[in-house]
């Protein structure tokens, strides 16, 4: 009969929101969701209907039931004519109450069932679309978050978005659950039952409370990643954001975060298994709990954990006293973030946490590059949605080229060239005949673990002091394309040999860890040169700047191929002289970089008469090796050369030195009070720092 009722009334279901397995995309979401709200106040206004059918169907039953009961009473007296019409007005009255109360029996059974159609297409809906916003937009949204460790822009903006979808969803899901309710209640008080039909109102519900659980615990995320190289002792930031927590309620009792640092394996038997309780921290963390709040101008729920410092971490300590020192860079942990709180009323708790990307704890500065490179190569090739922090041991060399494309990209403002990349990709693959590198694999090993061939560092550790040295010091040369930088140094003498006398290029060192070295091409006795000054290094550098350096040298002419240096370096020069006495009463003075024996080695000045005349320059003086002898260290450098490092026997030595000592390759430079000794023993290969006191000379114009 309920099949017969249904067929003849039809179905009231709005077509507005019909099964729909069809995969959303950005474009389509944001419809899809109208339409599904659409479809939620549908069922509500349902709810309402079938509210008010079951109050009528009520009545009805009541007026039934009360006539059935007149009747039967009538039925036990004496028998009169009067009461036969009585009764006979009784029964048909009966009667058309019980056919009406079939009817409106099969009425709330109908209105029942196409409620739980509705529901059954509301709870298919959310699942499609909350797959796509948790399981494509957000997971593509913290990948993207892992690549901003390797330097990719991240778009905060779009995690808004994000979460603008997570609330609809919410909203959409807490709708349907209290309509659920209702649709019990009703049911509770009226119970009914359709033969041969199965309630399925109770699984519903509880795939309900399924989607609701997973869009809670998978919207507690890291926003701002803790740094992914830890030091232990140091300050460090995180913040943690629930994406629905305002359309639950949250706010109203603001729930705390807890943080605690975990291993790898841990990290992974946790992904592994959620349900799983963790007690295994390997450290201690100061200031390891916030409380989440509800900021109303920017629609957040969030914590930002500011101060927090690693103080303690017990796993590190043993596994450097199996591997030692170099092997930390290898160990990952993790920071875990873990909240409670209810909401309905305390009808529903949740248990929610997340793990941030895979962080290094170093104790000391010299393990820092070692661990960049662990977590730029978990953070470029972790594959998305990973259960473990495992990552590929060998990766094709052009994703290995996008990393690094990215890193310096980040750190000095500037990607790397396709001649960059080739050079680059001989000296990782240690192959001077490398053709087609792209899709050749280049191994974990040989990028992070191999010392370079003749060479006591790796290929990454290389490049990463390479970065560092241009993102302190060489930036804006870098940016203006004005350093060559990757490129062999066959290859540079090669291109300066056909290039006019005066040329110079920079190129950073193959031989010494973050250096840049200026090579240059010279004319003599009619013959070409290419000369090599020994790399700068960051100390060298912090003294006096590569540009300034550029424009003491006066052998320096056309920056490669034929940019007069001054077009090029020109803007960037420190030329402004203070030619007056400090607030301190001190003469101020200024560092000049000279090549012992080439022309313009004792030139203080532009504006000097006779700059390859060292008697034209009387704050110059040239002495002899053998009269003083500066100590050198592993590396061939004279500490003692920094203005702060004076011997005081140096002073005394030099007051009393002849203006004219011979010219053997050493120089030293002076002021009214003191000299500094610097000695060079190859023309090309080393520099002078000399000191020049502003104003003070007479030859100065």
């Amino acid at each position: 009969m309920l099949t017969t009722y249904l067929n003849m009334n039809g179905n009231t279901s709005s077509p507005a929101l019909c099964p729909n397995v069809v995969q959303p995309t950005r474009l389509t979401l944001p419809q899809r969701l109208v339409n599904l709200h659409v479809h939620t106040q549908e069922a509500q206004d349902e709810v309402q209907r079938l509210e008010q059918e079951q109050e009528a169907y009520v009545l009805v039953y009541y007026d039934c039931t009360k006539n059935n009961a007149q009747l039967c009473h009538l039925q036990t007296q004496q028998q009169t004519p009067q009461l036969q019409e009585t009764l006979r007005n009784l029964q048909e009255r009966k009667e058309v109450a019980e056919r009406n109360i079939q009817q409106k029996t099969m009425g709330l059974l109908h209105w029942r069932m196409s409620l739980i159609e509705k529901f059954s297409i509301t709870l298919e809906e959310i699942k499609i679309l909350q797959s796509y916003v948790l399981d494509i937009e957000l997971m593509n949204w913290r990948r993207e978050q892992q690549l901003a460790g390797n330097g990719k822009p991240l778009d905060y903006k779009h995690l808004t978005t994000i979460q603008g979808w997570c609330e609809q969803l919410a909203e959409i899901i807490w709708r349907t659950r209290h309509q659920m309710k209702e649709c019990e209640r009703l049911q509770t008080q009226v119970p009914l039952e359709a033969p041969g039909v199965v309630d399925m109102l109770p699984a519903l519900r509880s795939h309900l409370a399924s989607l609701l659980s997973s869009l809670v615990k998978c919207s507690f995320i890291i926003e701002k990643q803790p740094v992914q190289v830890l030091k232990t002792d140091k300050n460090f930031t995180c913040t943690v954001r629930l994406l629905v927590g305002h359309k639950l309620n949250v706010h109203m009792t603001p729930p705390k975060v807890n943080v605690a640092i975990i291993t790898e394996s841990v990290a992974s038997t946790l992904l592994q298994n959620e349900s799983k309780n963790i007690n295994e921290h390997c450290g201690k963390i100061l200031n390891d709990t916030r409380t989440m709040m509800y900021n109303e101008k920017t629609n957040q729920m969030s914590v930002n954990f500011g101060n927090m410092k690693l103080c303690d971490i017990k796993t590190m300590r043993k596994h450097m006293e199996k591997k030692g020192a170099e092997g930390v860079s290898d160990q990952k942990f993790a920071l875990y973030f873990q909240s409670s709180f209810a909401i309905g009323g305390g009808e529903l708790v949740f248990t929610v946490w997340t793990i941030s990307l895979p962080v290094i704890v170093t104790v000391h500065t010299s393990q820092d590059a070692d661990a960049w490179g662990t977590v730029s190569w978990d953070n470029a090739f972790a594959e998305k949605g990973r259960t473990n922090f495992s990552v590929s041991e060998s990766v094709p060399w052009y994703k290995i080229s996008e990393m690094l494309n990215m890193k310096i990209t980040a750190a000095t403002g500037r990607g790397l060239t396709d001649d960059n990349v080739k050079f680059l990709s001989v000296k990782a693959f240690r192959n001077l005949n490398m053709l087609h590198y792209n899709e050749s694999l280049l191994t974990w090993s040989q990028f992070c673990k191999d010392n370079l061939p003749d060479r006591n560092f790796t290929f990454w550790k290389w490049f990463y002091e390479i970065m560092k040295i241009i993102g302190d010091y060489m930036k804006s040369q870098w940016c203006d394309s004005l350093i060559t930088g990757f490129i062999g140094r066959g290859q540079a003498e090669e291109l300066l040999m056909n290039s006019q006398s005066g040329t110079f290029m920079l190129r950073f060192s193959d031989s010494e860890l973050g250096g840049i070295t200026i090579a240059w091409m010279s004319m003599a006795d009619n013959q070409k040169n290419v000369n090599h000054l020994k790399p700068c290094l960051k100390n060298d550098l912090s003294i006096r700047g590569l540009r300034d350096r550029i424009h003491d040298l006066q052998d320096l002419i056309f920056l490669y191929p034929n940019i007069p240096k001054e077009i090029a370096f020109g803007k960037c020069y420190n030329t402004q002289f203070k030619d007056q006495v400090n607030s301190k009463g001190y003469v101020d003075t200024e560092l000049k970089v000279i090549i012992p024996g080439m022309n313009g080695a004792a030139s203080g000045r532009d504006s000097m008469e006779n700059p390859s005349s060292v008697e034209s320059f009387p704050n110059v003086i040239v002495a002899s090796p053998s009269r003083i002898s500066p100590t050198y260290d592993a590396q061939g450098s004279n500490p003692s050369s920094n203005i702060a490092d004076i011997n005081s026997s140096h002073v005394e030595a030099f007051s009393n030195m002849s203006s004219e000592a011979p010219n053997d390759g050493s120089i030293c430079t002076s002021t009214n009070n003191a000299s500094h000794f610097v000695d060079y023993t190859s023309m090309a290969d080393m520099q002078l720092i000399s000191l020049v006191s502003h104003g003070s000379s007479p030859n100065m114009k």
